[in-house]
């Protein structure tokens, strides 16, 4: 972090991270990085994909964009058996033709 030129007040200023501290970023971010940098964290969840939160090294939490969040909590609301999965197909009314075609088959020699 560099100092803010201003001295009428104390800011800081974020400087440009090297390419070691994106490539680190991209897998984990400490809590306390996460909280001081959240818009960043939040863009690279919509841009870059989840991105990992720790809190003293260890796991912590996924922040990722909603998209994905629906994708993969979509998959987790399947039907619980059977019954259920065809009660719920779009399929459910359409009129299906159960006849059978009473062809016998081709003859074979053996």
């Amino acid at each position: 972090m560099a100092k803010c030129s201003n001295k009428k007040h104390k800011c800081a200023v974020a400087s440009t991270p090297s390419r070691h501290e994106l490539q680190a970023s991209r897998e984990f971010w400490q809590i306390q990085s996460a909280k001081a940098r959240f818009s960043e964290m939040f863009r690279r969840a919509r841009l870059e994909g989840p991105q990992r939160i720790t809190r003293q090294g260890k796991d912590g939490v996924v922040m990722s964009a909603e998209g994905q969040y629906e994708r993969l909590v979509g998959k987790s609301h399947q039907p619980k058996n059977l019954v259920e999965f065809f009660r719920q197909s779009p399929f459910v009314g359409v009129d299906l033709d159960w006849e059978r075609d009473r062809d016998p088959g081709r003859d074979i020699e053996l």
